[in-house]
């Protein structure tokens, strides 16, 4: 099981599904397999969305494949100075999806939203990652701050690490941390695996 920390659901899937592998039991994880793999993803799949991708990396791998296979292949824009997005500009300019909303996929394999029927009106919005969800409903105001203005700025539309977010800012290490604390305290940011930082929007 690859990672570790997926062995429960990995055995909840063989006790309520079904786990398909061209490899024995007890098989360690190693590099090389890993596009044989993707090779299953692709044709179990009835398309592939690339979210971020290098130029040499396993999504591209997973979406030449189903493309190979005839599957729909559809990709998610990013900053031009992020090196995960050049992959997915790849593929968008070889003829993949773009997508910008879960509406794009929805339309591309013919699906329509379904909206709850209730007596308030109900909007659609994207989920918000749980880091920042218990955060927006605590603290509706986002600080009026110098030092947090130059965070949101730096970070942009795109994901960004501790030490992008240093260099694009120049502030020191105390100074960003606090900032970083104040914007996710406001619900405007969510801490993401890898320790990466997004902006979140605020309706």
């Amino acid at each position: 099981m690859y990672p570790s920390v997926n062995r429960d659901l990995a055995h909840e899937i063989a006790r309520d599904g079904v786990i398909v592998s061209e490899w024995l039991l007890h098989t360690p994880p190693r590099s090389a397999n890993f596009p044989q793999r993707n090779r299953l993803i692709a044709g179990l799949s009835g398309g592939v969305l690339i979210v971020e991708a290098a130029m040499r990396s396993g999504s591209l791998i997973t979406a030449r494949l189903a493309n190979e296979m005839g599957r729909d292949v559809l990709a998610i824009p990013g900053s031009i100075h992020a090196s995960l997005s050049r992959g997915c500009h790849r593929m968008l300019k070889q003829g993949a999806k773009l997508v910008e909303t879960p509406d794009d996929v929805l339309e591309e394999f013919g699906l329509v939203r379904t909206r709850p029927v209730s007596r308030h009106a109900v909007s659609a919005q994207p989920p918000v990652p749980p880091s920042a969800a218990w955060a927006s409903a605590r603290v509706p105001d986002i600080p009026a701050d110098a030092d947090v203005a130059r965070v949101l700025t730096a970070l942009g539309h795109a994901l960004a690490t501790l030490e992008i977010l240093a260099a694009r800012t120049e502030m020191d290490g105390a100074g960003l941390q606090g900032a970083l604390l104040r914007l996710e305290l406001a619900g405007r940011l969510a801490v993401l695996p890898g320790g990466r930082y997004a902006a979140l929007e605020r309706s």
